[in-house]
């Protein structure tokens, strides 16, 4: 079972994401994260115990916060366009040391590189400018666990645990 744990925004903030990501798209080509997808990764588990995945999910004590997506970039090196906050947040950075140390404790060991507060809106993209995001409001009130089921037709997502801040 394909595992991660993510942030989902509201229904409001991914319209707003998915409209804007439309408009960029006419710039940049690619290929557009769908609206019902468009998520915040926290950690990456791949092939993996959702037991215990759910077991340190269920450890973490974080606060609710806003997410504030101030800013949207292109990266070169993997051709992704993407929408996020010009810093990570200090609640966001400590929900992800906190889910970070729950699963390590659980003998997960993660990918050594430092989180990066980001939502994927474009991948294939191209180098172009990007239009002015407009004011979005993302408040974090919870974080899931998401399986992700791979088929001809891309991939699904299904919710298998939510854990409230």
């Amino acid at each position: 079972m394909r595992i991660f744990f993510a942030i989902w925004p509201s229904a409001a903030a991914a319209s707003a994401l998915a409209q804007w990501a439309r408009a960029a798209q006419r710039l940049t080509g690619g290929t557009l994260t769908a609206e019902e997808k468009i998520h915040l990764t926290l950690a990456f588990l791949g092939e993996a115990d959702h037991t215990r995945a759910i077991a340190a999910g269920r450890c973490v004590q974080a606060g609710p916060h806003a997410l504030p997506v101030e800013e949207a970039r292109y990266w070169r090196d993997n051709h992704i366009v993407w929408a996020g906050p010009r810093d990570t947040p200090p609640p966001l950075a400590e929900l992800f040391k906190r889910l970070e140390l729950a699963l390590f404790k659980e003998n997960f060991i993660l990918e050594r590189r430092p989180f990066t507060a980001h939502v994927t809106l474009i991948r294939k993209a191209r180098a172009a400018e990007l239009p002015p995001l407009p004011a979005i409001d993302w408040p974090v009130r919870e974080f899931l666990l998401v399986r992700s089921k791979l088929s001809s037709t891309g991939s699904a997502y299904e919710p298998l645990e939510r854990f409230a801040l």
